[in-house]
C-alpha cells in the first residue's frame, strides 16, 4: 500500500481509535499519545503483514493502552485526592456520546484489571468478536469471555437507570449552580438525594476536597460554607454542558479558575456531584470555551 494511501486508512480510522484509548485510559491526552505512537508502528510494519487495518490497529492501541495503564497504576495510587477522568464536553466527539458510557461508568471500569476493561470495552462496547478480542489480549477465548463476565458484573450497577432528558438536565444544572453559588441551603435540599457524594479532582495543582463528601447534611454544609467564604467573590456561570454523557455545567470559580460540574441524577434528584479543577484536564475545555463566544448564564 503506497504511503499516502496508508496514511488515508489511518486518518479513517483514527477517531475510533482515539474513543477506544480514551475508554481505556481516562485521558484524551494519553490517548492521542497513544494514537500517534499507533500511527508510527503503522507507518513502518509491513503492508503484507496487515491483513486487516481496522483490527490491526485496534490490537496495537489497545495493547499500548495496557502498557500505559500499568505505569497508570502507580501514579494513581499516588494521585493527590479523588481522581475524576479528563471531561469531555458535548459536542466535542459525537462518536463518544454513541457509546452510552457515561463519567459514573468510567469510574466504575477504573475498578476493573486493565484485561478486564480491555475486555468488556472490545466485546461489549464496541462489539468486537470474542476471538479478535483474545488474539488482541492473547488469551484463550473462554478465558476472555470469563474476563468480560466478571466487568459486566461491575459495570451493571453503575449503569445509568434514569435516563435524563437533556433539556431536564441542563435545567436542573443552571438551577444547581444557581442555589450552590448563592448558597439557597432550601433549593439544594430539594435537589439532593439523601445519599448525595461530592469528589472533586484538583489533582493536588488547585485546592480540592481530598476525601469524597458523603451524604445530604456535610454537603449542604458545605456549600453554606463556601458561599459564606467566597460571597464576595462568587463563580460565573460559563456554559450548560452534557459532560462525559451527564448533565453539568462549566464556570469561572474565584481566581479565575476554570471548572466543570457533572451530575449523576436519579428521579429527578442529583446524587453524585463530579467536580474537576485539574487544570491538566481542563486545557480542551478552555480551548472549547474560548471558541464558544459569549458566557451564557443560567
Amino acid at each position: 500500500m503506497p504511503a499516502d494511501a496508508a496514511a488515508r486508512s489511518f486518518e479513517a480510522h483514527r477517531p475510533g481509535l482515539v474513543r477506544l484509548a480514551y475508554r481505556m485510559l481516562g485521558s484524551m491526552a494519553e490517548a492521542e499519545d497513544v494514537v500517534q505512537e499507533a500511527w508510527l508502528r503503522w507507518s513502518r510494519a509491513e503492508r503484507d503483514e496487515v491483513r486487516e487495518p481496522k483490527a490491526w490497529l485496534r490490537r496495537t492501541v489497545t495493547r499500548l493502552c495496557l502498557d500505559v495503564l500499568k505505569s497508570a497504576k502507580a501514579r494513581r495510587e499516588s494521585y493527590v485526592g479523588s481522581w475524576l477522568p479528563e471531561p469531555v464536553i458535548e459536542p466535542e466527539d459525537e462518536a463518544l456520546r454513541a457509546d452510552e458510557i457515561t463519567l459514573t461508568l468510567m469510574l466504575a471500569l477504573e475498578r476493573l484489571s486493565p484485561l478486564e476493561r480491555a475486555a468488556f470495552l472490545l466485546h461489549d462496547v464496541f462489539a468486537v468478536p470474542l476471538d479478535e478480542v483474545a488474539q488482541t489480549l492473547e488469551r484463550q477465548p473462554a478465558s476472555v469471555r470469563q474476563l468480560a463476565v466478571r466487568a459486566r458484573a461491575h459495570v451493571r450497577a453503575a449503569a445509568p437507570r434514569y435516563p435524563v432528558d437533556k433539556a431536564e438536565g441542563e435545567r436542573i444544572a443552571k438551577a444547581f449552580f444557581a442555589a450552590s453559588t448563592t448558597g439557597d441551603v432550601a433549593a439544594l435540599r430539594a435537589m439532593l438525594a439523601e445519599g448525595v457524594v461530592l469528589r472533586a479532582d484538583g489533582g493536588g495543582k488547585v485546592m480540592a476536597f481530598l476525601n469524597p463528601i458523603h451524604g445530604l447534611a456535610r454537603v449542604l454544609r458545605l456549600f453554606a460554607g463556601l458561599h459564606r467564604k467566597h460571597a464576595h467573590e462568587p463563580a460565573r456561570f460559563v456554559r450548560a454542558a452534557v459532560i462525559d454523557g451527564l448533565p453539568g455545567y462549566v464556570s469561572r470559580e474565584r481566581n479565575g479558575l476554570l471548572q466543570t460540574t457533572a451530575l449523576e441524577l436519579e428521579a429527578g434528584r442529583i446524587v453524585a456531584i463530579y467536580i474537576t479543577r485539574n487544570p491538566d484536564k481542563l486545557a480542551r475545555v478552555a480551548q472549547a470555551v474560548a471558541a464558544d463566544g459569549t458566557p451564557r448564564g443560567p
